[in-house]
């Protein structure tokens, strides 16, 4: 993939309306993705909002408190007006800013749209409660809701011509979201566990002792949980490792957009590493300042560097 090119700064105001609801819901609902994406100059940032909205669009069903039977139908009705976009059947005076905007996203950016489709056959799997015996079972599931969102960004972001190894940016992408991912499913093992839903591999939960689930703020009686919280954090390291790859494949601004998000993440893999049980307890976070400071090492390239190197840097 080639560098993308950018839509035309002159927008109709139903469009430009559209964008500006698409950011509006990346603000309020996506604060690390609204940290990275600041660091975008303005026709990616808005498409990068319309892919996150539809994608919350999405997710928002998955979570909800519908029987199953009423979010598989709501899921296949998403479904259906990603069809319409993929055959650019949505005007600008649709009454759906989200459509509207993944529509123009899409005629402007090179955007695999099958990705969105596997993002929904990942909240399937949600909804339908689906559990993974291995992590080759999990990393299915993660390439669904996660590597797929990595490589319809890189249909934003493109690739700089003279990169090397830019035919495996895809893969990088994908494996980077695999690493967000993971790490996510670390810092909600609480409350997916609440919710009745468990991610970690089977396998792993065996190993260490811990099959029996979490219901509480301490580990099982008997159990390894650190040692099962550091196993799955060398996993998401080794993942980060591979999927900052990427960045030398990207320009400035997008490689730094990147770096910004997988930063914070990796800084939230930091913490849940010191403390493992911490995860038991409440979603782990960065504070705001902090979120600043990782953005703005994005966009000076520092992270990027030190996330390059064979062995990811830790932060006492």
């Amino acid at each position: 993939m080639r560098r993308s090119v950018e839509p035309e700064q002159h927008l109709s105001a139903p469009v430009l309306a559209a964008y500006s609801y698409c950011e509006t819901v990346t603000g309020q609902q996506a604060r690390n993705f609204a940290y990275g994406i600041r660091l975008l100059p303005a026709p990616k940032r808005r498409a990068m909002s319309a892919l996150y909205a539809f994608s919350r669009r999405v997710d928002d069903i998955g979570d909800g408190t519908l029987d199953a039977a009423e979010k598989t139908k709501r899921l296949e009705e998403t479904r259906d007006l990603l069809t319409r976009v993929r055959h650019r059947d949505v005007a600008e005076d649709d009454t759906d800013p989200v459509a509207v905007a993944l529509a123009h996203t899409a005629a402007a950016f090179p955007l695999p749209l099958g990705g969105l489709d596997e993002l929904i056959d990942g909240v399937l799997m949600d909804v339908h409660g689906e559990t993974y015996e291995t992590w080759e079972d999990l990393k299915v599931y993660c390439r669904c809701v996660a590597g797929s969102i990595g490589r319809l960004s890189l249909g934003i972001f493109g690739t700089e011509e003279a990169a090397r190894h830019s035919e495996r940016a895809a893969e990088y992408a994908d494996t980077l979201g695999l690493a967000l991912q993971l790490t996510n499913i670390l810092r909600d093992v609480r409350e997916d566990a609440s919710n009745g839903r468990t991610y970690l591999p089977a396998d792993d939960l065996a190993k260490f002792g811990c099959a029996t689930g979490f219901h509480g703020e301490e580990p099982p009686p008997g159990s390894d949980f650190a040692g099962l919280v550091h196993f799955e954090v060398r996993r998401a390291r080794a993942l980060f490792t591979e999927g900052y790859r990427l960045l030398p494949l990207l320009d400035r601004r997008s490689g730094a957009c990147v770096a910004a998000m997988a930063g914070i993440y990796r800084r939230l893999l930091d913490r849940i590493e010191r403390e493992p049980e911490s995860v038991l307890r409440g979603r782990v976070s960065l504070p705001g300042r902090e979120k600043a400071l990782v953005a703005v090492r994005g966009l000076s390239g520092l992270d990027a560097r030190g996330g390059l190197r064979p062995n990811l840097r830790r932060r006492a």
